[in-house]
């Protein structure tokens, strides 16, 4: 028996069975390429759901967390350490807000942004509590916890976990007028992703994000940009909202932010809704850790200096172009913003998945029909053209 497949064995008997992997076994990685146990190389076409923008094992990443493990890893909020400050103001600078708010996960800063919004609801709009309501939209993916598939339409993702937190109410993912219907007096916030990366990469129509923002700002309602997986030059912009110069009142941040190294998340808002929380009232131990901080400080140093927005812009037209080439009559939609891209099939897209892994690359069907292209940014243009060949290979009917 391989090495990969004693992994697989030992992993599903001692694991529980929440996850169906790919049986593809990660033993070591650089950029954008994986090694398994036996040595077989594979492209990365996933980038861990985008949080390996910078690649895997960054060089500049892999050298400031070293420096960090040497120094001080955890402080826990009790106390000040001298890396998260310098953290908070580089954060502060690439979203142009006034505070942010350090937890560990996308979930954790989705619930924490649902938490904002509430107490901000109360405390500021003088909505009662317990009234609070806030608009979510159909299809969406927000993370996993019982609040957060108490707002989502997915019946897999709440099947057997009732009872289910109230105050929330779906619209259809796009539709403004929908989201006017929704508003009263007890609404707090709408929250949407600009991109649904797990519903398909689906891209609301055209002006969707402007007209929603401009709804909610003459209802004094938060709007709530979940920029887990689309920020940090995912799209080709610093942040998905800039493709309609929306500037959300709370952005929801993770995955490439820990520079796909450690998990580190956050929100960023102005001091008017941030100024909501006093000592007591929301925490983490590990959110704003000193080695999470200095791994982040680089990343962002990383992403402006070398200015991954457009090079995710230049390499997602590219890439998108060539894989329009594919002739394949199972194929009905091709997909995306940078280089987050979504190529669509009649059918259960498994099996081309299955092709795509035996010619070398690795991606992953989402809502069944669609596949996900989202290779590292940092990709070679030579490593993007011989990863579409063999995409080419396997998609090509």
């Amino acid at each position: 028996m391989g090495k990969s497949k004693e992994v697989i064995q030992k992993t599903e008997k001692y694991g529980a069975h929440n996850y169906k992997p790919k049986e593809v076994v990660f033993d070591a990685a650089a950029n954008v390429n994986v090694t398994n146990p036996e040595g077989e190389k594979f492209y990365d076409m996933l980038s861990a759901y985008s949080a390996l923008n910078f690649g895997h094992n960054h060089p500049e990443l892999i050298q400031a967390a070293k420096d960090q493990l040497d120094k001080l890893t955890l402080s826990s909020r009790a106390f000040y350490n001298s890396v998260l400050g310098d953290w908070m103001e580089k954060l502060c600078e690439l979203t142009g807000k006034e505070m942010v708010l350090p937890m560990n996960t996308g979930a954790e800063a989705v619930e924490t942004a649902l938490k904002t919004a509430r107490k901000w609801g109360n405390f500021v709009k003088g909505v009662e509590d317990g009234k609070q309501e806030i608009i979510v939209c159909s299809e969406n993916f927000h993370g996993r916890t019982i609040t957060i598939v108490s707002m989502s339409t997915d019946e897999e993702a709440r099947k057997g976990y009732g009872p289910f937190t109230p105050g929330f109410k779906v619209i259809e993912y796009g539709n403004v007028e929908q989201l006017k219907e929704a508003i009263n007096e007890n609404t707090v916030a709408f929250i949407a992703e600009p991109i649904q990366g797990e519903a398909g990469v689906i891209i609301p129509p055209a002006g969707f994000f402007k007209k929603a923002y401009e709804v909610c700002k003459e209802n004094n309602v938060l709007f709530i940009a979940d920029e887990v997986q689309t920020g940090f030059a995912r799209t080709g912009n610093m942040f998905a909202c800039e493709y309609e110069g929306v500037v959300p009142d709370i952005y929801v941040l993770g995955k490439a932010l820990g520079g796909g190294i450690i998990a580190v998340s956050a929100i960023a808002a102005n001091e008017d809704i941030l100024g909501v929380f006093k000592p007591g009232t929301h925490g983490s131990t590990f959110g704003g850790n000193p080695l999470g901080a200095a791994v982040s400080i680089k990343a962002m140093e990383i992403l402006v200096r070398d200015n991954y927005p457009k090079m995710a812009k230049d390499k997602g037209d590219y890439f998108m172009s060539k894989i329009r080439e594919i002739k394949n009559d199972d194929i009905v939609d091709i997909r995306g913003r940078g280089l987050l891209v979504g190529v669509e099939f009649k059918m259960d897209a498994a099996p081309y998945v299955k092709k795509l892994m035996a010619n070398g690359v690795l991606a992953k069907e989402t809502h069944e029909r669609t596949i996900r292209f989202a290779p590292p940014i940092t990709i070679a243009y030579e490593e993007m053209d011989d990863a579409i060949e063999r995409i080419k290979k396997a998609l090509t009917k």
